[in-house]
């Protein structure tokens, strides 16, 4: 999968998750700064792209998960 491919999936799941307009979420989005993800919020997320994509997120991995960029690396260096 290609990064543009994961990028859009990504960036569809934020939006579903968080409610916030797909235009308005970039790479360098902070998911919990600009944003606005809780929590609970970020469990719901990771849920979601370990379903969407088929990788396991460790929670150790999850503290250096900051952007919705993290988040597409993370994902292209599990696939």
């Amino acid at each position: 999968m290609d990064r543009k491919t994961v990028l859009s999936k990504v960036t569809k799941i934020v939006s579903e998750k968080l409610g916030v307009d797909e235009k308005k979420i970039t790479e360098t989005s902070k998911l919990v700064d600009d944003l606005n993800a809780d929590s609970l919020d970020l469990v719901d997320l990771v849920m979601a792209v370990e379903e969407e994509f088929g990788v396991k997120i460790a929670d150790s991995d999850l503290e250096k998960i900051s952007t919705v960029k993290d988040v597409v690396d993370y994902i292209l260096s599990r696939s």
